[in-house]
């Protein structure tokens, strides 16, 4: 059997925009933050849970801010530390796969069966649903009264306009593999069109996504950003003489573009945090300049970050939390100006209190000539500056954001057991 990393998709459905609704809803306030009753049961549905990073951090306080104690998830690989931690009181219902020899190693290989895995949970026991998708959760299966609130991360990617990328990536070509691939990619969008509509709400966890949950599905969505938080001590208004970078090491995360800007910078140190599938060719391609971290625990992590004197990134997250994170720890950011980080960022052309610069092309001069500029204009961007702008990140805005995206959800519902919609 050919093993395929993974895609998903999504395209528009015409008449049956519910756009209309949403800004009704949006010019009457959505106001009242009804507080659920103890005895509501709520499902919480995520794609998998493979370890603790950003998606688990939001499906964690989406747990908290309502109170869910059921959690239905393809896979869950987190330890038990880090369930008592994050996950306390919380069942996890996991697919038949989740028992299957070694599916740790192979479980993205999974995805040609995954909708049909998601789509045999049963939650319609539950008096609502709440989903954190980035591929599958969104296409639980829900009855017609039933609310559900959608989180979206992320369109699947490599199903839509990151496809081309993916094929490259993983170099299918043209032949029979690259064939195959396209054709699940097919097959996978057109269960992720069909299934868009299946929330009654979808909020986004940025601008960037927002615009693409509208290209794809043909629908708006509320635009919540992620919670970010940090120990009131981990910030610092001092800085050391290196750069960072920080991230699974992933290629389209392109640390490969950071770590080549620095090695034509040589005077310039970085410090690059992670680790993932790329750390051994990242680490052959760097120069003396160039230090590696590895994983670093949390306490560390933050203590690095909020030193540096800026954090660069040269990927395009959905939304980005450790760019946020950043934010709030007092660091600057020069990072690709495409997707989360033009919410997060605040540029001189934009503030008088500027927390970072933008570079519009993934080539080395861009970062190089970002960083120099940087350099150049370093007292223009203060750690009290970045600090307050990541006040928008905030747990408490999150929960404010969620609720008003939940209280909206239902009325939806409402309308449609009314006839309404």
């Amino acid at each position: 059997m050919t093993l395929i990393p993974m895609p998903t998709t999504a395209t528009t459905q015409p008449g049956n925009d519910n756009r209309g609704v949403i800004q009704e809803l949006r010019a009457a306030g959505w106001r009242q933050q009804r507080a659920l009753p103890g005895d509501r049961s709520i499902a919480l549905v995520h794609d998998w849970c493979p370890s603790f990073r950003g998606g688990e951090r939001v499906l964690a306080e989406l747990g908290r801010t309502f109170g869910a104690r059921d959690l239905y998830t393809l896979f869950d690989f987190l330890d038990n530390d880090t369930r008592t931690v994050h996950f306390d009181g919380v069942r996890f219902h996991t697919s038949p796969a989740n028992k299957w020899p070694g599916v740790r190693k192979y479980y993205r290989h999974l995805f040609p069966i995954c909708p049909l895995l998601m789509e045999q949970f049963d939650v319609t026991s539950h008096d609502a649903v709440i989903s954190s998708s980035a591929a599958f959760a969104r296409g639980v299966i829900t009855r017609p009264d039933q609310p559900h609130l959608c989180y979206v991360h992320s369109p699947v990617r490599y199903a839509w306009d990151e496809q081309f990328s993916y094929l490259e990536q993983l170099r299918l070509g043209n032949g029979p593999k690259g064939l195959l691939y396209r054709v699940l990619m097919h097959r996978l969008r057109n269960w992720d069109t069909r299934t868009a509509w299946g929330p009654d709400v979808m909020a986004a966890n940025s601008s960037y996504v927002r615009a693409r949950i509208r290209r794809i599905y043909g629908r708006d969505a509320e635009v919540v950003f992620p919670p970010v938080s940090a120990p009131e001590d981990a910030w610092s208004a001092e800085k050391d003489d290196y750069y960072v970078t920080a991230s699974f090491l992933a290629p389209y995360k392109r640390t490969d573009l950071v770590i080549r800007a620095f090695n034509a910078m040589p005077r310039r140190r970085l410090l690059v945090v992670g680790e993932g599938q790329q750390a051994r060719a990242l680490r052959d391609l760097a120069g003396p300049n160039v230090t590696f971290t590895g994983f670093l625990p949390r306490d560390d992590y933050f203590r690095t970050v909020a030193r540096a004197r800026a954090l660069v990134f040269g990927g395009c997250e959905d939304f980005g939390i450790a760019l946020a994170e950043a934010q709030l720890l007092g660091t600057p950011l020069i990072a690709f100006g495409r997707g989360g980080a033009v919410d997060i960022v605040r540029t001189p052309d934009e503030s008088d209190d500027p927390t970072g610069l933008l570079f519009h092309r993934q080539e080395d001069a861009a970062v190089i000539g970002a960083v120099e500029a940087f350099e150049a204009n370093r007292g223009r961007f203060t750690p009290a500056a970045c600090r307050e702008s990541a006040d928008r990140f905030s747990v408490a805005r999150f929960q404010t954001g969620i609720r008003r995206a939940f209280d909206m959800a239902q009325d939806m519902a409402r309308s449609v057991t009314r006839g309404e919609r």
